[in-house]
């Protein structure tokens, strides 16, 4: 017996078949995919262009193409490039981002893989003289001009002794929950809250103006995002993995790295583009943190902005060439950023 044909109205709004869109659904979906690109790529295209203008055509434009509404030059490019020497800017940056993104996504990813197999009780107590002696220290610094190593030094000597008479004997504790918490927690703070002491504690350490203090403050601000999103990359993988290796004599450091890492290396790529970006795009600590040495090329843009106002065509040239390894290094690892984007999700 053959099928009843289907209405007009039923072949334009209703799928042949389970996995294909029907024809009106199908044109709507390409059309705001369409229409979101545009909104995507229609600001990269305006950078891109603005950078092969001069100062007429940005102050009389606007001009949208090039050989047609305006000639094209190359004076922002060598001027930027050239004679102004954005080299070391750009070898800061690099250097910066990624070091301190490997750093992150190594000590995150330790972190949220123990918070995942390890219970913890962390006396309390501990945690109270440990953010006493901090405050300490800081006051000692920058109050009372004590050299840091000094405070530092006797800092932890206290500690230690605390740890083996006051802390043993009490019995409040905090867990898992809490220290995930407490990670999330220096996340959501805003990094202007803690500019000023990380300002006077790399001037008492002689840091400022240096490569090692960004790649460290950077490093701190992102370990909560990669323990955040690693966590549940971790807690996807089955226990018994784990459980027949140390059956076998592998240490927990070994299983770590041999059997955890391969698993969810996916999701570990995805977390270090995102954390690069973050790193890479960083402004407001890297203004205070370095000066001529050590500055990046988000300081560098806000730089041409001067007295003569924005120099629109000087600072589309270095957007342009900041975003360019974003872009590229996205495209390279698509695939890994889309798996590791479902990996934890499902877990059974």
């Amino acid at each position: 017996m053959s099928a009843e044909p289907r209405s007009l109205a039923r072949r334009l709004f209703e799928p042949a078949s389970i996995d294909s869109q029907a024809p009106v659904a199908r044109v709507v979906t390409y059309a705001l995919l369409f229409l979101w690109a545009l909104v995507v790529v229609i600001p990269l295209y305006w950078v891109l262009i603005t950078s092969f203008k001069g100062p007429g055509e940005v102050d009389n434009g606007p001009f949208y193409l090039p050989f047609v509404d305006f000639a094209p030059s190359l004076q922002a490019w060598d001027f930027m490039l050239v004679q102004n020497y954005t080299l070391r800017p750009y070898m800061n940056s690099v250097v910066v981002a990624v070091a301190s993104t490997l750093l992150a996504v190594l000590i995150g990813s330790l972190a949220a893989y123990a918070l995942v197999r390890i219970r913890f009780q962390v006396k309390l107590a501990a945690v109270a003289i440990f953010l006493i002696l901090l405050t300490a220290i800081i006051v000692a610094v920058a109050t009372f001009g004590v050299q840091w190593e000094i405070a530092v030094a006797v800092a932890a000597a206290l500690f230690i002794i605390a740890l083996f008479t006051l802390v043993g004997r009490t019995k409040l504790a905090i867990g898992n929950n809490d220290i995930e918490f407490w990670i999330i927690s220096n996340r959501i703070m805003p990094p202007i809250v803690a500019v000023l002491p990380i300002y006077v504690m790399f001037q008492q350490m002689r840091l400022l103006d240096t490569q090692v203090a960004l790649i460290a403050t950077y490093t701190a601000i992102n370990l909560p995002i990669v323990v955040w999103l690693t966590r549940d990359f971790f807690a996807g993988i089955p226990l018994d993995l784990e459980e027949s290796a140390q059956i076998d004599g592998a240490s927990k450091f070994r299983v770590f790295f041999t059997i955890a890492l391969p698993l969810v290396r996916s999701g570990l790529v995805a977390t270090f583009l995102l954390v690069l970006i973050l790193a890479w795009n960083e402004y407001l600590l890297a203004l205070f943190l370095s000066n001529v040495d050590a500055q990046t090329m988000p300081v560098l843009v806000s730089a041409q902005n001067t007295t003569r106002g924005p120099q629109w065509w000087n600072m589309s040239v270095l957007i342009t060439v900041m975003i360019a390894p974003v872009i590229v290094i996205s495209s390279i690892l698509q695939k890994h950023i889309a798996r590791g984007l479902l990996v934890g999700a499902v877990k059974g």
